[in-house]
């Protein structure tokens, strides 16, 4: 399939997005089966061996594939975990364990699927059957789904096995709180300090894959929702194009810049995961009639040459002018020397237009809007129930129809923008914010890249040509063969009693702070 094919299917996807929400707003019925990767053999680290929370995706598949590890004993080791740490993670809004427990005895006796036996965090804005979904909001306050968002449904449907909610912020706007805006879930490389940022929106299911209470998770991204819980946290996060996965069955933010995608240990967890959760949907307009997907896990994979990785082609990586400024600069600077030394990736320097901010400015302020109209109701109803984001949600009524003209508009130009300049110089783009790729539906991928000064992960973003999540994959695939970021494990948390001692004084977000925050 040829990149300007892929380009002329990306930009009619784009322009007809609006007129499909309307479409996917109202969920009916998930369709489409999961798509079945080819796992590779993987050689299992002895601490997998040792402790089988530890074992990434992968691994654990592997090791349940030769019968070397029963589920049982794999979900019981995360549950133990749960038991022992949540207290103070507070990464889950619910824990299914009675669930979790039958659905593993169950593949015990029969493993079935890519995902047999592997224990699963997800977000709670996912439709779970017969489990509350809140989106932690007081407006889904007792909601109880009757069936699985497709993305919940194709993970089980190949074996996953969901041990619950991942906590998030209200309606997937913060970092997770209530929804009066009391901090929940820490990070789990500080787990006393609760003023470190963990990254959100999808908060709990990046705490959770962090603190190996899980081992693998799926969130969503509006603006940075996955790809930031996964620089913070030491964790990779992949957004798709948009349109690659479903969102049938997610509570919406945004119609035109909502996207699901997995919170995962190394890329090549996240293309397993990714490539199960994609594919068409009679359910969700946006994807039908896309490139096929590629072969993700064979683009994860490395490819190695006297121990050393080498990409399977030429890839062209893009390093904007002040991506070498900031307080991440010395590990920006490091993780350049890596990528340059890797055969096959050649850096070239790019430039955005002048433009560039504005541009991405005046969409940005556009989703204030969008995501406001679905709720308009419940904010006539009682402001109450939107907590401390209510500022946020009332902006958004605040935009005119001229400004959303503007801000459609504006989007037209960034794509021309983006499409004709950096990408049509380079492969993947590195970047310093996620906010322009979110607006475009373009893919995105956070990996580990080390620690900064308090022993805080820092992650780098990559940026993609549509539908080509295999060259995001490929490059942080490269990168992570040739460095042991990804393999770093934070130390566990003090038990209960003394996490509720560090935790007397709870943090709270303003509404100023609220708004600030917002997706």
């Amino acid at each position: 399939m040829s990149r300007e094919y892929s380009r002329r299917v990306f930009l009619a996807q784009t322009s007809a997005a609006a007129g499909a929400a309307a479409l996917v707003a109202s969920p009916a019925k998930a369709g489409g089966r999961p798509l079945a990767p080819s796992l590779p053999d993987v050689d299992v680290r002895k601490a997998a061996l040792d402790d089988p929370t530890e074992a990434t995706l992968a691994e654990a598949a592997a090791l349940i594939r030769a019968r070397k590890l029963k589920p049982t004993t794999l979900v019981e080791a995360h549950l133990a975990r749960i038991d022992a740490f949540e207290p103070t993670y507070k990464a889950f809004n619910a824990v299914t364990r009675d669930a979790a427990l039958a659905a593993a005895k169950a593949q015990d006796r029969r493993p079935t699927g890519v995902l047999a036996g592997i224990p699963l965090c997800v977000k709670d804005n996912y439709f779970t059957k017969g489990v509350a979904t809140t989106a932690n909001s007081f407006v889904f306050a007792g909601f109880v789904p009757d069936e699985d968002a497709t993305a919940v449904s194709r993970l089980t449907s190949a074996g996953g096995i969901v041990l619950g909610k991942g906590q998030m912020g209200p309606l997937a706007t913060t970092r997770a709180t209530t929804p009066n805006g009391v901090v929940t879930t820490v990070n789990a490389w500080t787990p006393t300090n609760i003023a470190t940022d963990p990254g959100g929106s999808s908060t709990g299911p990046a705490t959770a894959v962090a603190g190996r209470l899980a081992t693998s998770a799926i969130g969503t991204q509006t603006g940075g929702s996955i790809i930031l819980p996964a620089n913070q946290q030491n964790l990779t996060g992949l957004k798709p194009t948009m349109g690659r996965t479903s969102l049938y069955g997610i509570i919406p933010l945004s119609f035109t810049r909502d996207h699901s995608g997995p919170i995962a240990r190394d890329a090549l967890d996240a293309a397993i995961m990714l490539t199960v959760m994609s594919g068409p949907d009679e359910k969700d307009p946006r994807t039908q009639g896309l490139p096929d997907l590629p072969d993700l896990v064979r683009a994860a994979t490395p490819v190695l040459r006297k121990g050393k990785p080498k990409m399977r082609r030429t890839t062209v990586v893009g390093v904007p002018a002040d991506y070498l400024t900031g307080s991440a600069a010395t590990l920006r600077k490091d993780f350049l020397a890596v990528l340059a030394g890797i055969e096959g990736i050649r850096l070239v320097d790019i430039a955005y237009p002048d433009d560039w901010a504005l541009l991405t400015g005046t969409f940005n302020d556009a989703r204030l809007a969008e995501r406001t109209e679905p709720f308009r109701p419940y904010l006539q109803q009682d402001l109450k129930l939107f907590g401390v984001s209510v500022l946020s949600w009332l902006q958004g009524l605040l935009l005119s129809g001229d400004e959303w003209i503007t801000a459609q508009r504006a989007k037209a130009h960034l794509i021309r923008e983006v499409l004709d300049g950096p990408l049509d110089r380079c492969d993947v783009v590195l970047q310093t914010s996620v906010v322009p790729f979110d607006i475009l539906g373009l893919p995105e991928i956070g990996f580990p890249i080390g620690f900064n000064a308090s022993g805080v992960p820092v992650g780098a973003i990559l940026g993609g040509q549509p539908y080509e999540e295999d060259r995001l994959l490929e490059v942080a695939a490269a990168y992570q063969a040739a460095t042991d970021w990804h393999l770093r494990r934070p130390v566990d948390p003090p038990q209960a009693g003394a996490a509720a001692r560090a935790f007397a004084a709870p943090l709270v977000l303003t509404a100023e702070e609220a708004a600030a925050q917002s997706a």
